[in-house]
């Protein structure tokens, strides 16, 4: 994406209900986006004309998985797409449909299949989603001004995603001062992160604790299950002595972030701590008084 700026959205709710069907247009642009929850699909296909339209569009869910499902497509009718997703087995993970249409001259199959590449390995570069898709996507050949037009749609697209909830397509922004960092040291620990907008990030190559205390499975069980998982899936590498992160990893609260690192139950505003030792909890009321 581009240097972020000031932009206005208007959001429809075509279907009168908060969490149901959305339209999402943006100032100046040509797409079109729409929010559809799976169960209001079969509803909003045959209700709005947008369905068979040509586009790209993600299949959202969590699955009980440390990361939530995704799967990216393109159709010339998505309503097609979505149609046989509905009814498949291996895509039952899908609470929401999100689509990325025009609201004018409908975008060609080069040109979705563009966006759709360009999704997947932007998806694969950051690795904040559990990607469903088994094939790679191969960037069409497009002329220079299809390619910049369409980079230009894409710019739009991925503005509005982490407004829809969906921050897969982009690094967790870093702290822009090393002071904002935070570290937990103690033995068999050493880890560093900072707050983000979502929640605390771990930085890529922390160290864990390599084993529990024994209290933290009945104490915390909600923190070891998300330690188990994050092992199992790779995140949490064993090393000699320790676990390593094998990639930045965002946490709910500075709390799981610091129990997850320690092995134990633990105050994430009491224990992770600046480069001059005072802790979040400190800088946190020192910011607002």
């Amino acid at each position: 994406m581009t240097d972020r700026k000031p932009f206005k959205i208007q959001i429809l709710v075509a279907d009168g209900r908060p969490d149901g069907l959305r339209l999402v247009e943006k100032s100046n642009w040509i797409g079109l986006g729409i929010v559809c929850p799976r169960g209001r699909y079969s509803w909003a296909k045959k209700a709005r004309d947008e369905f068979s339209r040509s586009g790209v569009y993600l299949l959202v869910g969590q699955d009980g998985d440390p990361l939530p499902k995704l799967y990216v497509g393109e159709s010339e009718e998505v309503k097609t797409r979505l149609d046989r997703h509905y009814g498949e087995e291996d895509k039952d993970f899908w609470q929401q449909a999100i689509v990325f249409t025009t609201k004018g001259t409908p975008l060609n199959k080069a040109e979705i299949k563009y966006l759709e590449a360009s999704l997947l390995k932007l998806a694969r570069k950051y690795g904040r989603s559990k990607l469903q898709n088994t094939n790679k996507s191969r960037l069409p050949r497009l002329s220079e001004a299809d390619r910049a037009e369409m980079d230009g749609y894409l710019d739009e697209l991925l503005s509005l995603l982490p407004v829809l909830g969906v921050p897969f397509f982009e690094r967790e922004e870093a702290p822009s001062r090393e002071g904002e960092v935070y570290h937990v040291d103690r033995s068999g620990c050493k880890a560093a992160g900072f707050e983000t907008n979502m929640g605390f990030t771990v930085r890529e190559g922390s160290l864990a604790r390599e084993s529990t205390v024994p209290s933290m499975k009945e104490q915390a069980p909600g923190y070891y299950r998300q330690r188990e998982e994050l092992i199992n899936e790779g995140v949490l590498v064993k090393k000699t002595g320790h676990y390593r992160f094998k990639r930045d990893w965002l946490f709910s609260s500075p709390s799981a972030a610091a129990a997850v690192c320690l092995g134990s139950n633990a105050n994430g505003l009491t224990e992770w701590k600046d480069g001059s030792g005072a802790t979040l909890k400190a800088n946190r009321k020192k910011a607002t008084a």
